[in-house]
């Protein structure tokens, strides 16, 4: 894995990874290729590999975050909306929950309930005017966006006072056996298996290497919450479910009423 900090934005969620892209100007680029060719086995995959990140841990997520039934939802980074549909659930209304991605592919895959808008857009520029949702959710793609600031500001923007922030992550274990098994796990037995029960075999190989990748390289945690915090969100903390796989991380946050 190459990276080169003299490409990277002040506030990235890692450095360029040189072994997949050039530098940043490309990467929003290839993430969206990446994604889009291998869309179909994402959903398989998931619930082959998803480490408990299945529908029980994220409609938990969302409900330990502050979501309720009738609340306004952007659900960011939806990808197939596997979050987007628990939200769905949650709030009891299909038509109030929006998921955006940056992957037409990833969107065409998602089953959702009637009334689930699905809009292009990134994380960095969401196509809605300010102050639009009650609750912001992003499931386990903030390590793929550009610069956290101008997410986490734009985050802010569209988010009504008093609403609420769940992003959904996976972070490194703390212990430098977990991470080695970690990285075992998701480097070679998970490509392996993607091979083996994959369509787009050779694509979905690599976007599982990418993803523990991503997950090595990323920012610590109270950078994240930090820069948060810098955003205007109050009450911004990681939280971990001891009874859950430490692994799974969950950034929670209030925009001030």
């Amino acid at each position: 894995m190459s990276t080169d900090p003299k490409l990277t934005p002040a506030h990235a969620p890692h450095q360029p990874l040189t072994d997949y892209y050039a530098n940043e100007d490309a990467r929003a680029g290839f993430v969206r290729e990446m994604f889009d060719s291998t869309a179909e086995d994402y959903d398989r995959m998931e619930t082959i590999l998803g480490l408990g990140t299945g529908p029980w841990y994220r409609g938990q997520a969302l409900e330990r975050a502050g979501l309720k039934a009738g609340m306004r939802v952007i659900d960011v980074g939806t990808g197939t909306g596997l979050v987007a549909k628990e939200a769905a659930r949650i709030v009891g209304d299909g038509a109030l929950v929006t998921g955006v991605d940056p992957s037409p592919g990833m969107m065409a895959q998602a089953k959702l309930p009637a009334g689930v808008q699905l809009v292009e857009g990134r994380a960095e520029a969401i196509p809605f005017p300010d102050g639009t949702a009650d609750f912001l959710s992003m499931g386990y793609a903030l390590r793929h966006i550009s610069d956290l600031e101008v997410a986490f500001r734009e985050f802010y923007r569209v988010m009504k006072p008093g609403a609420k922030l769940c992003l959904l992550e996976i972070t490194r274990p703390e212990s430098s056996w977990g991470r080695f098994f970690l990285k075992i796990y998701m480097k070679g037995i998970v490509p392996l298996l993607a091979f083996v029960v994959g369509r787009q075999k050779k694509g979905t190989c690599k976007l599982w290497r990418y993803y523990w990748d991503t997950i090595e390289a990323c920012v610590p945690a109270a950078q994240v919450v930090a820069t948060l915090e810098a955003a205007g969100f109050v009450n911004a903390r990681r939280y971990i479910d001891t009874k859950g796989l430490p692994i799974l991380a969950e950034y929670q946050a209030t925009k001030p009423e």
